[in-house]
């Protein structure tokens, strides 16, 4: 709906379209007391066991069932932070001057530059969001600047507080979230074998509910991204 780079995309130039990361982000273990370790940073850094990769692939998969996607009027790409080895901060310059020295920079730079908008997939912890998203999101300035959000959470209450916590990061980023958003309680929308296990993720069912609201979300980023286009253009202009 929205973006002509189609050289990342694989589709036509005159094709416009909405582009949607499904970000998905656990912390690493060194915080929890693990031995350290020098290479840690590049193997380590997202929990072992996360739930989010599975809550993603609801989201992607509920997309190709929204009419506007599926009539071509936006593409999904899954995005896992996890992917793109980001060590803690490492740029000696402030991100909002835009001088990356590091190549895992570069890539993740180049990656959120293509998107027009953004789904958030987060669980909370310790009422706030995993410290590999934050990392993740500090990283970057302008990439993130004059697109649309939303959040997909999950947590023992639905992970509401990690949502609070993006928006108020994002909105230093310049980043314009919609106002739908979806929890996902533990205890009601998944489903455990044993759920006395810590370590069983389990499989993700949400309630009937919840993929109406995961619409409605949709919906307001397609429309908020394409109201933004100008403040894009503006901004690549500069």
């Amino acid at each position: 709906m929205l973006s002509d780079e189609s050289a990342k995309t694989g589709c036509p130039r005159n094709r416009r379209q909405v582009h949607r990361a499904i970000h998905r982000a656990k912390p690493g273990s060194e915080a929890e007391g693990a031995p350290h370790d020098p290479d840690r940073r590049h193997h380590r850094q997202h929990r072992p066991g996360r739930r989010s990769t599975a809550v993603a692939q609801w989201v992607e998969e509920a997309a190709g069932r929204h009419e506007a996607i599926k009539a071509g009027g936006a593409t999904v790409e899954l995005v896992d932070i996890a992917e793109f080895g980001l060590p803690l901060l490492d740029e000696s310059v402030p991100a909002a001057f835009g001088q990356y020295a590091n190549e895992h920079t570069k890539r993740w730079s180049e990656k959120i530059a293509s998107f027009d908008a953004f789904v958030f997939v987060t669980p909370e912890y310790n009422r706030s969001v995993p410290a590999a998203l934050k990392n993740a999101i500090d990283y970057l300035y302008a990439e993130w600047q004059n697109k649309s959000a939303g959040f997909v959470s999950y947590g023992v209450q639905g992970g509401t507080r990690a949502i609070d916590h993006l928006r108020v990061t994002l909105a230093e980023v310049k980043v314009a979230d919609v106002p739908t958003a979806v929890s996902l309680p533990v205890f009601t929308d998944f489903t455990f074998e044993n759920p006395m296990d810590p370590t069983e993720t389990g499989r993700v069912t949400p309630g009937p509910h919840q993929e109406p609201t995961l619409f409605k979300m949709f919906d307001e980023i397609i429309a908020w991204a394409e109201a933004l286009k100008p403040l894009r253009a503006a901004g690549a202009a500069v």
